[in-house]
């Protein structure tokens, strides 16, 4: 092929911009040679007629990156130099031609036989196709030097004394390298030149094509990323506003819980106080009649003070405020007293309550009337859900704390020794998915208003953060087919380490 020849030097192939851009999409960039021949070398009249390359049709459009924030895509973008330049040496081995892929800013890319085109020799003719992709122009693909299949001899001859005219000139290159290039060069037929050209490009566009796919796959995926993210912050700055909002609300439940509790507190010492003056006589004497209604106001205002305390435990616990008073307790008296005080109740229901302690049992370090307060919650709560002729009973023994949980620190860490209580009734049981929620407060099994059994849903609540506040533990336990255990462990004197930091509600 011998169309319109460009002159320039042998790096830049004496092709600019403008000339890529003035070629056609549909067809490779004409020949061109890197200077001209002199006058001699010239043939005759015109070149023979050759046909042009083969061509394939234009790439098909690709997706339009600018809706994913992409922008204009560059040749650096789509392709993997390293992929790109074994690309380019397989294909210099498989037709001899060398190969050079340059991007739109003239930045070399890929290349293969870049010896021979430096070479210092001239006849030589370059293909230049640009390479093109979602309708711009990204780079161009050069092709040569080559010399076409039917050049005369004489040609020939002329084309390698002129190259070793030019390495004379010039004093850092080798005569002998010089007349070998021509003789390297490869020659091609017009028409093989085309289909070589078709090929290269069918093969640019796979490779440009495979990474618009992992790009636009990429930059997905990035954005997904990007945008669940946001989405996540977005959430975690709304749950935290709704936390710390739920507990301003809890602040002012508890607050609100306290004030009215004690102001409740206050006008029922003095009904209670002028119902036992009245059943004393003060007030005069009275009917069997009046002293029974008295009986019922005095029990009744217990039961009141009973409530109006548990709301003043539990808003003291919440806010830290509750003092506990340090000191050796022993376990065993404690349940007696627990159960002397449920005894009453338990026997006019029919319940059995019996207490199993071990005579030896190793003082814990606590409060004893916090601790005699966490049984016989429990304890009333045994009997008010067991049925007449059914038993409530308490189990005491010392125990070591299990140091599975501690794996690394099995051989250095001393047992810790403890009691456990366990609160064993044969009543109705909780059910495995309440075992949890029982301990929060004002929560109850049964929400109807209709329920069998009374009460406000404090007293184990109550239980759970005093014994935390012991830095002991409380669970439940099946107990199959009916009945619940409860089990509290609470560290002894001895197994405390010396140097525990107490909780800062202790004394």
């Amino acid at each position: 092929m011998r169309p319109d020849a460009h002159k320039g030097t042998p790096v830049d192939f004496g092709l600019d911009d403008e000339d890529l851009l003035s070629v056609p999409s549909s067809a490779p960039m004409p020949s061109a040679r890197v200077a001209d021949a002199p006058a001699s070398s010239k043939r005759d009249g015109p070149p023979p007629s050759t046909p042009e390359p083969s061509t394939l049709p234009p790439p098909a459009a690709a997706p339009v990156v600018d809706l994913v924030g992409i922008g204009p895509l560059s040749l650096e973008d789509l392709v993997d130099r390293q992929a790109l330049g074994e690309m380019a040496a397989s294909f210099h081995k498989l037709f001899g031609l060398p190969i050079r892929i340059q991007s739109t800013g003239g930045a070399t890319l890929a290349e293969s036989g870049a010896e021979l085109a430096e070479a210092p020799f001239t006849g030589a003719l370059y293909q230049v196709f640009p390479i093109e992709y979602d309708g711009r122009t990204i780079g161009r693909s050069v092709l040569g030097p080559y010399l076409p299949e039917d050049a005369a001899a004489a040609s020939l001859a002329q084309a390698e004394a002129a190259a070793q005219a030019e390495a004379a000139a010039q004093v850092d290159v080798d005569p002998c390298r010089a007349v070998e290039g021509p003789s390297r060069v490869a020659r091609l037929r017009p028409e093989r030149l085309g289909q070589i050209a078709d090929h290269l490009r069918s093969v640019l566009d796979l490779i440009l094509f495979s990474g618009h796919k992992s790009l636009l796959t990429s930059t997905m995926h990035v954005a997904s990323i990007r945008e669940s993210f946001r989405e996540l912050s977005q959430k975690n700055a709304e749950l935290q506003q709704a936390y710390e909002r739920l507990k301003e609300l809890d602040r002012l439940k508890s607050n609100f819980l306290a004030t009215v509790s004690h102001e409740l507190r206050t006008p029922l010492t003095s009904i209670m106080g002028y119902s036992e003056m009245l059943a004393e006589g003060i007030g005069g004497p009275l009917t069997g009649e009046q002293r029974e209604f008295i009986e019922t106001i005095r029990s009744k205002s217990e039961q009141l003070l009973g409530l109006i305390m548990s709301l003043l435990d539990l808003s003291k616990l919440e806010s830290g405020t509750l003092i506990v008073h340090r000191s050796e307790v022993a376990v065993g008296p404690v349940l007696l007293e627990a159960a002397s005080t449920i005894a009453p109740a338990a026997a006019k229901k029919g319940v059995e309550l019996r207490i199993h302690a071990e005579s030896d049992l190793p003082p814990v370090l606590g409060d004893s009337d916090r601790l005699r307060q966490v049984f016989i919650n429990l304890v009333e709560n045994a009997v008010k859900f067991t049925e007449a002729g059914g038993a409530v009973l308490l189990v005491a023994r010392a125990v070591s704390d299990d140091t599975d949980d501690l794996p690394g620190l099995v051989l250095v860490a001393p047992l810790q020794q403890a009691v456990e209580i366990r609160v064993v009734d044969t009543g109705v049981g909780i059910p495995v998915g309440e075992r949890l929620k029982v301990f929060d407060p004002f929560y109850q099994i049964d929400q109807s208003s209709t329920r069998e059994h009374g009460g406000t849903g404090l007293g184990l609540s109550i239980v759970k953060r005093l014994v935390e506040a012991h830095s002991g533990t409380v669970r439940i336990e099946p107990n199959e087919p009916r009945g619940t255990v409860f089990v509290v462990k609470l560290p002894t004197v001895a197994g405390s380490p010396a140097n525990s930091v107490a909780p800062p509600i202790f004394q």
